[in-house]
């Protein structure tokens, strides 16, 4: 990684991580509030101190506009990555359940949804901010596009280890399905609004919907339902998101949003297969576009950021 992006890559997690930490801490000292209290101060936390840590890295050291939120169109873009997620969920469900390994048991009353909700808010803002906004594009701005791709996914399923019931196969999982997923939506847009979206419905619809575990906490939603069967279908204790239904139904959605990232000419080239004009370029301004030639699947020149 070239000098200026791992300084850059530093001081973005100093700005960051503490935000992610204290969503943390907050979560941990609102307990005695109640859990959906607690869950939304949590949430409140995450949205509020990972937008600003995020802004005042992105004005005070990149000095630039913070364009990965920007305001025209967010709603509908945060709008659509909801129902994406959802969507793509319910379908890993409806397939597990023809396949005999998702079983209905019972429905409960609406008001069981307020938890998982904030459950999923908080964890959808803060860590598409630390993985999709610092850590995949930043790495991306000197390695390019698929050596961060390949960096961030592995990074983002890494962490999963320390979640209850994790396991090998639900990290391995989560590099192949949400890591290469949501950093093809970031790419898409260009902008956190996509992937946060996304992030949010699919974990509320596992949790709030189906009462499916998100990431081996488990959850009670408006369906009691339980997965059955062996590890690597249902998913185990850790979920349907260890599911080989799941990578496979995610995998096809990032192939999809990575072809029209690339269509759109927003793939990003490594340093060292761009001309040297584009790179004292890209050094000089993290922002101003550059082109470069990118390997398959793109069709467009890349644009350095």
């Amino acid at each position: 990684m070239r000098k200026n992006a791992a300084v850059r890559l530093l001081l973005a997690l100093l700005f960051v991580v503490p935000a992610f930490i204290a969503e943390q801490l907050v979560a941990q000292k609102a307990r005695g509030l109640g859990p959906s209290t607690a869950a939304w101060l949590s949430a409140l936390a995450a949205c509020v101190l990972g937008w600003a840590a995020y802004a005042g890295y992105v004005r005070l050291v990149e000095r630039r506009p913070l364009n990965e939120f920007g305001r025209a169109g967010a709603l509908g873009e945060l709008a659509g990555g909801v129902s994406i997620g959802s969507l793509l969920f319910a379908l890993t469900i409806a397939v597990l359940a023809a396949l005999g390994i998702y079983r209905v048991q019972g429905l409960r009353d609406a008001s069981v949804l307020a938890l998982p909700l904030a459950l999923a808010v908080g964890p959808g803002v803060i860590e598409e901010i630390l993985f999709r906004g610092v850590i995949f594009r930043i790495i991306e701005s000197a390695l390019g596009t698929w050596l961060a791709l390949l960096i961030s996914a592995m990074l983002f399923g890494l962490v999963h280890l320390v979640n209850p019931q994790a396991t090998l196969l639900g990290a391995v999982s989560i590099i192949f399905e949400a890591g290469v997923m949501l950093a093809g939506a970031y790419l898409l847009t260009r902008r956190l609004w996509l992937p946060i979206g996304i992030h949010i419905g699919w974990n509320f619809t596992q949790g709030g919907v189906f009462s499916v575990p998100v990431s081996g906490f488990a959850s009670k939603g408006v369906v009691d339902g339980t997965l059955v069967g062996p590890e690597w279908l249902s998913g185990g204790q850790f979920g349907a998101e260890a599911s080989i239904v799941t990578v496979l139904l995610s995998m096809a959605l990032a192939a999809v949003l990575l072809r029209a990232a690339a269509r759109r000419g927003h793939l990003v080239a490594p340093f060292w297969r761009r001309p040297a004009r584009a790179t004292a370029s890209a050094t000089a301004s993290v922002t101003a576009p550059v082109t470069a030639p990118v390997t398959a699947p793109a069709t467009a020149p890349a644009t350095a950021r």
